[in-house]
């Protein structure tokens, strides 16, 4: 699963949708040429091998949709929105963690004897920051992602994986790791790929997340938008173009939109993108909502919802 933080399913409006303006070949390839919009995808593509559907951010809830309580319907299940009454952004709040903690997609497969990694490099700075945070009134909390993964007793990677060729940064590339000093390659989009699919073979559930495309959309910076997603494009067409050689199915998720509309500061209320690719991905044709992807997930391994 590559969970794409902020990247929703926009208008034809080539002005403030850089997804109409980047090359994305892998994308328009596999959308026989269309574009990644609402109009570019209507009701849903369906076929032997790929889904693409529009999936509903907004969990009923009013109110923008935010990325702590959209990512904890994603990997939960749950709709986190109506259970904490609000959209709720940035770290999840003690009632979210909860939630995560009792159904982790990862603990989920955990429990059933599966094995499920999350594949992002983490580095002591990170740990040093949030346990020196502790002490202040807004202490920095782990994401939904992180707290999903050590509630399924997941081994967190660092940079000694990433050196060997088996976690993934976040910007992909490495850049933001070698601009605060560390020594590690700078890569190409191909080559994070290739080291995903390492650590992926090894597991029955592997998570990537990326979230620059949020920050992007925040900063309404239309250029970096457009390296961004072009840059997220030969890495998913590399992943795609690995999943035969592995027997792997590739699914791509959001939380919320942010990206595909640079008029805007803030989140949208627009659909994101389902796109599932590879053998047996039927069975997230079905999936309209973010709480939809995880059921969908964990029969796809052969898992009930909530067996634990």
């Amino acid at each position: 699963m590559v969970f794409i933080d902020g990247f929703g399913l926009g208008s034809q409006d080539a002005a403030i949708n850089p997804l109409l303006v980047a090359e994305m070949p892998f994308i328009r390839k596999i959308l026989s040429g269309g574009y990644l919009s609402r109009e570019g995808i209507g009701e849903g593509i369906i076929t032997a091998n790929l889904v693409v559907k529009p999936t509903s951010a907004t969990l009923g809830t009013a109110g923008l949709p935010q990325s702590a309580t959209g990512q904890t319907a994603l990997f939960t299940g749950i709709n986190a929105a109506a259970v904490a009454g609000r959209h709720i952004s940035g770290f999840p709040t003690n009632c979210l963690r909860e939630l995560i903690k009792d159904v982790s997609i990862f603990k989920v497969i955990s429990q059933a004897g599966g094995k499920a990694v999350f594949a992002n490099t983490f580095t002591a700075e990170y740990f040093d920051t949030v346990e020196r945070s502790k002490s202040r009134a807004r202490a920095r909390r782990h994401s939904v992602t992180t707290t999903a993964a050590l509630a399924g007793g997941c081994r967190l990677l660092m940079l000694p994986d990433l050196l060997d060729g088996e976690a993934v940064y976040q910007d992909i590339i490495n850049e933001q790791l070698r601009e605060r000093g560390y020594e590690v390659p700078l890569l190409q989009p191909e080559q994070a790929a290739a080291n995903l699919l390492k650590q992926a073979i090894k597991n029955d559930f592997t998570l990537f997340e990326y979230f620059q495309t949020d920050h992007c959309g925040h900063h309404q910076d239309f250029e970096l938008a457009l390296i961004l997603l072009n840059r997220l494009d030969h890495f998913l067409q590399a992943l795609a173009e690995g999943l035969g050689k592995h027997d792997l199915s590739l699914l791509v998720v959001s939380d919320h939109g942010n990206i595909e509309d640079l008029s805007v500061k803030t989140h949208t209320f627009n659909p994101v993108p389902t796109i599932a690719i590879g053998k047996d991905v039927s069975k997230f044709a079905p999936v309209k909502s973010l709480t939809d992807i995880y059921p969908a997930v964990l029969r796809s391994l052969g898992l009930h919802p909530y067996q634990n």
